[in-house]
């Protein structure tokens, strides 16, 4: 598996996409563009990792309540602007789509802090390919996530509010 994930994106890490672009594909799907919306978009676009809920929330501060905000998100996943992950916790985590993303990455996921690091290795296509002929499916994709403890917690360090890689 020591194989750099080649055959896909990762362009939610490498570039910041800038507000306005976010905010057009919102209108595109025949979104309003909210100040709470807007605001979830630019915290996202900020983070390199996937944040929960209550994470976006403490990052807007006073902006809007918690329940707004669980409402936007799922309004963002229905026009596929942001991506839901479940990493184990019982806490769905979020993070921007691009519109050349993919969507294929994994994590390694600290289970004391949460603090979520995106993988950059891969399997093979040639496994997936292997494996899908082996069992007579069609279309196989997967989905990957490591959980472990971090080097900081696992020297005893806490790891205040919110984590970003």
């Amino acid at each position: 598996m020591n194989n750099p994930c080649g055959q896909h994106q990762h362009p939610h890490r490498l570039i910041q996409q800038p507000l306005d672009e976010l905010t057009d594909r919102l209108r595109r799907h025949s979104r309003r563009v909210t100040g709470p919306r807007q605001a979830i978009l630019d915290v996202l676009r900020r983070h390199q990792t996937p944040m929960s809920n209550r994470d976006i929330h403490a990052a807007l501060g006073q902006g809007c309540d918690l329940a707004t905000v669980y409402r936007n998100l799922h309004t963002l996943e229905g026009v596929g602007l942001v991506r839901r992950f479940d990493l184990g916790d019982g806490a769905a985590r979020f993070e921007l789509v691009t519109p050349e993303d993919d969507g294929h990455h994994h994590h390694l996921v600290c289970t004391r802090c949460s603090l979520v690091v995106e993988i950059d290795d891969c399997f093979p296509p040639e496994f997936e390919q292997s494996l899908a002929q082996r069992h007579r499916f069609a279309r196989i994709s997967h989905r990957l996530e490591f959980f472990g403890v971090c080097s900081r917690c696992e020297a005893g360090e806490s790891r205040p509010g919110p984590v970003e890689a």
